[in-house]
């Protein structure tokens, strides 16, 4: 692999992610299952896009990924790039306001215990 000139091996780069290609599938999967069994309530229908949109992802990064290392084509590669970005940029919106939300559970919870709230005093 000659870094210098521009001439690199794409299935060298590619590898690890070719060979994690099949968790990528399974997580997919599972995501869109998930998101499915959301959808059959009423409350959930409302957020069931989001796991399934993030499983659509990372079955065609996947998909892609796959391609790419048969065809050694950089723009395929983008491309499952890409999907790897907005599933990461979502799954890292859905962590920060899952830990917001537990912030403000536990100040809240901390303050009626303090204020006696739930010891009944």
């Amino acid at each position: 692999m000659d870094l210098d000139n521009n001439n690199c091996n794409m299935q060298v780069l590619i590898t690890p992610l070719y060979e994690a290609k099949g968790w990528m599938k399974l997580i997919g999967i599972v995501s869109i299952i998930g998101g499915a069994i959301y959808a059959l309530s009423i409350i959930g229908i409302v957020i069931a896009w989001l796991p399934i949109w993030m499983g659509i992802l990372l079955n065609k990064a996947s998909n892609l990924i796959e391609q790419a290392y048969n065809s050694d084509d950089e723009y395929v590669m983008s491309d499952a790039l890409k999907n790897l970005k907005t599933y990461f940029i979502i799954n890292g919106v859905l962590v920060l306001i899952a830990v917001v939300f537990m912030g403000f559970t536990i100040a809240v919870w901390g303050f009626a215990a303090i204020s006696g709230v739930l010891t009944g005093w």
